[in-house]
């Protein structure tokens, strides 16, 4: 049993890193698109992470699995949305607009003052998130992304109800082939994987916040200390 779920782990943690690197650049383009309130792409922009936040991660999935190739056959575009792919897309989604919300009151909760000297220093605005607020932001934004990587670890195993073939649905097999004899072992062991991988990702993110302390704002004397710092 063991060694078949593992099979699938792959697979599994594949969806779940192309989702997390998608959608944190999807985060980063709207949350950008929305603090900077671009006409009409900043309403698109809170349109779609309405859309992420508010509708369920499984009804999302089933949206990329059968919406997506009915857009792309519009288009001119074969159908090459295997359940695989889909998995990818509608959790990409789903986590970019959810840790949108992340990012865009992180680069908020930034005290007014530290926007205004970098300004005042001739600051682009990509100097200006690239050297001062972004590593401030990135300290208070860290906890919520943390979250956010957990709650996409949990939602990775919705995949099963579009047909991919993770460790979630690798052990529904099993218990079939076995004729349920071993639920309770075989959901005992994923939990176990479950809680492994959320480990693994809260520690990482632990260590970037010990890391990014020194960007507390608090402490921080002035902007000038962000800029030597890069």
């Amino acid at each position: 049993m063991i060694p078949e779920l593992l099979s699938a782990l792959p697979l599994t943690l594949a969806i779940m890193l192309v989702a997390m690197i998608v959608g944190f650049v999807l985060a980063l383009i709207a949350t950008t698109f929305r603090v900077r309130r671009i006409p009409v792409i900043s309403q698109l922009t809170d349109l779609y992470v309405s859309y992420a936040r508010s509708v369920p991660v499984v009804l999302q999935l089933f949206v990329a699995f059968y919406g997506l190739p009915l857009v792309l056959e519009s288009f001119g575009v074969g159908d090459f949305m295997s359940a695989t792919v889909a998995s990818m897309v509608g959790l990409s989604l789903y986590h970019g607009g959810y840790l949108s919300e992340v990012m865009r009151p992180a680069f908020l909760a930034v005290e007014r003052g530290q926007h205004d000297a970098a300004d005042s220093m001739g600051y682009s605005f990509r100097q200006k998130i690239w050297r001062i607020v972004g590593p401030q932001a990135l300290h208070i934004g860290l906890p919520g992304y943390g979250n956010a990587i957990i709650y996409l670890i949990h939602n990775v195993a919705l995949v099963m109800y579009i047909g991919a073939a993770d460790v979630m649905a690798t052990a529904h097999l099993i218990m079939e082939r076995d004729y349920n004899q071993y639920q309770f072992g075989t959901y005992l062991v994923l939990a176990v994987l479950y809680s492994l991988l959320c480990l693994g990702a809260w520690l990482i993110v632990r260590f970037f916040e010990q890391r990014h302390a020194k960007y507390n704002s608090k402490t921080a004397a002035s902007p000038v200390k962000f800029t030597a710092s890069v």
